[in-house]
């Protein structure tokens, strides 16, 4: 029986890693999905796959989620039944360079900050009303483990995800005495495309952070989002820490040679 049958999902930076991930498992559950992301031509892929295995239902919005604008303009021009949106993953975010405070590039910083916290604070904005009006709704937030332990060189990054924390607790009080739930899923090591992006393209620096161990997998983490947001309407998941099994701190990770 499909848990999500007839409820819209929508989620941020869809167009792979975990986004991609989210669209896979919510779409077998018999979600309807808006699917965002910057690369269109990635989420047309995407969407043609999921229709052809699941049958599922899916909307496309190409924009950028730090673009103020291009969010207000993207949400308002959803046609009249994709508006109520059940679930809103707020998964876009991206880490930029790794380099000590006082010799870091500040391009990165800002790619960092309005992507991850002001992008996210945009969708939520935009969505979260709605969600009250109508008397349900969940706002999953992707979190890190970086957003509880600061890391050498991970500063600013870090910084954002411990924003991404307070705006997660913050927004659960806010909505106290409403049924809309809040949850932040927060990963340790999941391998995607997250350190190719961090090292601007270096592939060989990229998979180092992922030899001689066994990480999470995108899917892994999809599994969890999907777990929270299937909860009974009582049930509040407000926070979940997720590592594998070999990391067990930020930095702590446990490698065979």
């Amino acid at each position: 029986m499909s848990t999500f049958s007839d409820r819209t999902v929508l989620i941020t930076g869809a167009s792979s890693g975990i986004g991609e991930a989210c669209a896979f498992a919510f779409a077998e559950a018999g979600a309807r999905l808006i699917l965002t992301a910057r690369r269109s031509q990635r989420l047309e892929a995407l969407k043609t796959q999921l229709e052809q295995q699941f049958q599922a239902k899916v909307l496309l919005l190409i924009f950028d989620v730090s673009d103020r604008a291009a969010v207000t303009a993207a949400l308002e021009s959803l046609p009249l039944d994709w508006q109520s949106i059940d679930v809103l993953i707020n998964n876009a975010g991206l880490s930029r360079g790794l380099a000590k405070l006082q010799e870091g590039s500040i391009q990165d910083w800002e790619e960092m900050i309005d992507t991850n916290v002001k992008g996210l604070l945009y969708m939520t904005r935009a969505i979260v009303p709605g969600m009250v009006e109508r008397g349900h709704g969940h706002v999953i937030n992707l979190g890190s483990i970086a957003g509880h332990e600061t890391y050498p060189k991970g500063n600013v990054y870090c910084a954002t995800k411990a924003a991404v924390r307070a705006i997660s607790e913050g927004l659960k009080q806010d909505l106290l005495g409403t049924a809309v739930r809040v949850s932040s899923v927060d990963p340790g090591l999941v391998e995607t495309e997250f350190s190719q992006v961090r090292f601007h393209g270096d592939r060989d620096r990229a998979a180092a952070v992922y030899r001689d161990t066994t990480v999470l997998s995108a899917a892994d983490v999809a599994e969890v989002i999907l777990f929270c947001a299937t909860r009974p309407a009582h049930v509040n998941l407000s926070e979940v820490l997720l590592l594998p099994t070999a990391q067990s701190g930020a930095t702590l990770v446990h490698r065979t040679s």
